[in-house]
């Protein structure tokens, strides 16, 4: 694939014509040591357009052998130190010129993501553009993360020192397949170690395009490289692997847990999770204007077609209101139904996979098994492709399956209280912890439930509103890692300590 930038499309032919021209050339190996090569194996899987159901390409499977060839290639790499010894001035001018060379292609990096998980390429427009800045925001700040001096006598200089781990494996989702790359491997890099990248099985495309982007912006042999595959085997063999130094994984909590024992089973590495959610959105009688409260608490849980970890599925409500706000959630809901994902006016697209889409559904029949009413969507939309509609449960309790457990879809779980203790309660009472919202214009109460939250994040009067200057993760089996912000390079560096004695 050539690095000539794409022309900027605006319209759903426009989009079709590029992805026609896109899906022809596209790169399927994998990208060892500087060198795109099928796997060991000669195995292949295939990746799908989930609003077509057809075959968009076979990727390179890799395994444990491909995983043993990149790590002794990271492993080299690190040891040369044209990275990991490189000015911190100089690893920041690099990374630089991959978020240029990224915003260049924005548009044919969008359109991989939005053919290969099935999201509205406006939406994966947005991924990309947060991709590219979160390496801009950490290149910045790789030369601004200072060591100390610790306070000693006369006698004494004490050092504490920031060095790079080594070999950092990521685990990246296929929901926000770039976005989520590049919070996992911007912080990694800058630091100055070596990163093998495992993109989902599900949407690698974009992943192996990023590689040849980094290659022209003049990362080393050997420092970054990606391999396609399972995360029963090329996962698993990164996670065992006695020479990577780190696991950075965002993904489900099963999946998270397993990582910490394949570490424990190996060489203690380091394991940063970001794991599942099922988060709380309190809606106070207080509150002002419905319409713009209700239409934010239907985006917070559809956008994306609902497969967002920090979605926010459970929607509990102020008795007092309840009525007519779940009416305009409604309303809202109905108007942010899936069509074509090439169509930049898709408010929704697919759902990534067969898979995905037999278990959302299976959801929604527990939901109206277990007594939930039913208020828009449930019934999956005829034609080819994977599509859900937006679904809303009303006279969901804490005991229905469909109020606890992570659906990854476009399924609303709506609950009413009749006191703050009650919605804080029931708020906290999950497995995860991920995020939090909480709508109300008494500042009293917001400090109070705020802290109160068992939660990683707290949203006030918005969803998913923060930037880049500060950290993104859960507590208790939403995970302990934390991406974003100055304090994601310090997951990736290790301190070392230097005592010197002085002569009188």
């Amino acid at each position: 694939m050539t690095a000539t930038p794409t022309a900027i499309p605006t319209t759903r032919a426009d989009w079709q014509a590029l992805a026609q021209a896109l899906t022809a050339r596209l790169e399927t190996r994998a990208f060892i040591d500087d060198t795109f090569v099928d796997a060991v194996s000669g195995e292949t899987l295939a990746t799908i357009n989930p609003a077509t159901g057809e075959t968009l390409a076979h990727v390179a499977s890799c395994d444990a052998a491909d995983a043993d060839l990149a790590v002794a290639a990271a492993r080299a790499a690190y040891a040369r130190g044209d990275w990991s010894r490189l000015s911190p001035a100089r690893r920041k001018q690099t990374l630089l010129r991959l978020a240029a060379l990224m915003e260049a292609h924005q548009h044919e990096l969008a359109l991989l993501d939005t053919l290969d998980m099935g999201k509205p390429v406006s939406s994966a427009l947005g991924d990309i553009d947060g991709a590219i800045g979160c390496l801009r925001y950490t290149a910045e700040g790789i030369d601004k993360v200072y060591g100390e001096v610790a306070p000693t006598g006369d006698d004494s200089l004490g050092l504490v020192l920031r060095e790079p781990l080594g070999v950092v494996a990521s685990i990246v989702p296929w929901n926000f397949p770039l976005m989520m790359t590049a919070w996992k491997i911007a912080p990694a890099l800058a630091a100055g170690n070596s990163v093998i990248l495992k993109p989902s099985e599900k949407s690698p495309l974009s992943a192996l395009r990023l590689t040849q982007l980094a290659r022209e912006a003049g990362l080393p042999r050997g420092v970054f490289q990606v391999l396609p595959g399972f995360g029963h085997t090329v996962g698993r063999a990164l996670a065992l692997s006695m020479e990577v130094d780190c696991l950075a994984f965002t993904g489900s909590t099963g999946v998270g847990k397993q990582l910490m024992q394949y570490a424990g089973q190996s060489n203690l590495k380091r394991v940063y999770l970001e794991c599942g959610g099922k988060s709380p959105n309190l809606v106070f009688a207080d509150c002002k204007n419905l319409d713009q409260v209700a239409w934010n608490a239907a985006a917070a849980i559809f956008h994306n077609q609902g497969e967002v970890c920090i979605a926010g599925s459970r929607l509990l409500v102020d008795n007092a209101i309840r009525g007519v706000f779940v009416d305009k959630v409604v309303e809202a809901a109905k108007a942010m139904q899936p069509g074509d994902p090439l169509d930049p006016e898709s408010f929704m697209g697919a759902m990534v996979d067969e898979t995905q889409y037999r278990r959302v559904l299976d959801y929604i029949a527990k939901g109206r098994e277990e007594g939930a009413r039913l208020r828009v969507g449930g019934v999956a939309i005829d034609g080819p492709g994977y599509f859900i509609p937006p679904t809303v449960f009303d006279g969901v309790t804490p005991a229905m399956t469909i109020g606890r457990e992570e659906i990854f879809g476009p399924v609303l779980s709506v609950f009413g209280f009749d006191s703050e203790e009650e919605a804080v309660a029931m708020a906290n009472d999950s497995d995860y912890g991920l995020a939090a919202g909480l709508w109300s214009q008494d500042i009293d109460r917001i400090m109070r439930v705020s802290r109160k939250l068992h939660s990683g994040q707290v949203f006030v009067n918005n969803w998913a509103g923060p930037d880049m200057t500060v950290p993104f993760g859960g507590v208790k089996q939403s995970g302990n890692g934390r991406d974003k912000s100055l304090h994601a390079l310090e997951e990736y560096t290790e301190l070392k300590t230097v005592w010197m004695a002085l002569a009188p």
